[in-house]
């Protein structure tokens, strides 16, 4: 990672690693349909109204910030990411998952549907398109799947290049519902009693984005039932 000269305007723009993964396979399912902006860099905090030389200076100090170069990791950049909203929007959207806090023991599982507020003039909806769920370390858990939304509106090859992203520690799935299973040993673990990671969740219509902690207990017990998702294997 680098910082880019704010000298001059500069465009970085660079492929995903699911890009990468379709460039190389040569078989024409590349094809640049989406891109996003973000300003993960930026400090607004910095924004000063009271600026001695004027109005026209209150952004000097955010101005002059250095940019940081663009790469291919999701759990660091692109994380904040910019959106188009109705004119007269006053509200910014935000995803409601239910819990603030994901815990799973090992080997057991629980399911999740997330709503977003504030969007489309509804105080509460699932989007249309889904969501996108990306867990950061992904050896926390033997499954992760979503259906529902953009996924059953998809054909086979489209959905396959959409649906699944799997990188050298991260997975992503998209869809309307979220399934987790924990990992089912404790080598992990080690002298440890527990395992931290987050899920992040980003609304594929909204841009609206969440971040939730996961953690994964070495307890394994019985059977218990969960008030919001019904039977869980925990």
């Amino acid at each position: 990672m680098g910082y880019l000269d704010n000298t001059t305007v500069v465009v970085d723009a660079i492929l995903t690693k699911k890009g990468r993964e379709l460039l190389a396979r040569g078989d024409g399912s590349f094809n640049i349909t989406q891109f996003a902006l973000s300003d993960d860099e930026i400090d607004y905090g910095l924004w000063n109204p009271n600026h001695p030389n004027g109005s026209a200076f209150s952004g000097e100090a955010i101005e002059n910030m250095p940019i940081i170069e663009a790469f291919p990791d999701e759990n660091q950049i692109m994380r904040n990411k910019l959106v188009s909203l109705p004119r007269g929007t006053t509200k910014m959207p935000i995803i409601t998952f239910g819990t603030a806090k994901i815990t799973i023991n090992v080997g057991g599982s629980n399911s999740y549907q997330p709503q977003t507020l504030n969007f489309n003039g509804s105080n509460a909806l699932s989007e249309n398109s889904g969501y996108k769920f990306t867990i950061a370390d992904r050896r926390l858990v033997s499954n992760m799947s979503a259906n529902g939304g953009v996924a059953s509106s998809m054909n086979s090859v489209a959905a396959s290049r959409f649906i699944q992203s799997t990188g050298a520690v991260s997975q992503t799935v998209v869809g309307t519902n979220l399934s987790i299973t924990a990992i089912n040993d404790t080598s992990l673990f080690g002298t440890a009693t527990k395992l931290l990671t987050t899920l992040y969740v980003e609304g594929l219509d909204s841009g609206a984005r969440v971040a939730i902690p996961v953690e994964i207990s070495k307890n394994i017990i019985g059977t218990s039932t969960s008030p919001t998702t019904g039977n869980v294997s925990v």
